[in-house]
């Protein structure tokens, strides 16, 4: 009951008083992303979520637009040129993350499940394994077991098991040790930069 039910009607009532609550903080944040640079302030791009199905996932523009379509790949470090001085901040304090919240309201997301990726990177759905799309089970997390154990330096096979290992112990008590996992994350900036490829060859 908590999986399908309980954790929903959490995740919608918490998603909008922080909303509620970051509103100001929000606004102040598109302002100078839109004073920095042209483009949006809102960046959408396509994920897979909940079953495999494919949703616009919402954060705040931390890099140039078309940044995406440039030489370097899917992969930033904190060296990437491509990232404005805004971005970097909203990436190393998170803040970039807060528009998902509207996600969460409209059902796209959860607060806590599995780092949704995107249609074709690390591989397409067709590619993942019948146990690889057990993570698919829940909706896709803002934050989740994943990002609490390595979150950007974990190769991505073992992102995948640790996703799955999650939809299938999904729990009220787990959310919550997730969550505060998740604070400190923040708040020591821990494991939030990419180091390389983490996509096994094998």
């Amino acid at each position: 009951m908590y999986k399908n039910i309980v954790k929903r009607i959490i995740d919608f009532i918490l998603a909008l008083i922080g909303l509620i609550i970051l509103i100001i903080p929000m606004i102040l944040v598109a302002i100078a992303i839109k004073i920095e640079s042209k483009g949006p302030v809102i960046f959408k791009q396509d994920r897979l979520g909940y079953k495999g199905k494919v949703y616009k996932m919402y954060k705040f523009r931390s890099m140039c637009v078309g940044a995406e379509k440039t030489g370097s790949g899917v992969y930033s470090d904190k060296n990437d040129a491509r990232v404005t001085k805004v971005g970097k901040f909203i990436r190393a304090t998170s803040i970039d993350e807060l528009p998902q919240l509207v996600n969460v309201l409209k059902g796209d997301m959860a607060l806590i499940g599995f780092r949704s990726p995107l249609t074709y990177h690390p591989w397409t759905w067709d590619k993942y394994t019948d146990e690889q799309k057990k993570m698919f089970n829940v909706r896709p997390g803002i934050t989740g077991w994943a990002q609490v154990h390595g979150r950007k330096t974990v190769e991505w096979n073992k992102r995948i098991e640790l996703n799955v290992w999650y939809a299938e112990n999904v729990s009220f008590l787990l959310d919550l040790k997730i969550l505060f996992m998740t604070v400190f994350k923040v708040l020591t900036n821990a494991d939030n930069e990419n180091v390389g490829e983490t996509v096994s060859k094998d």
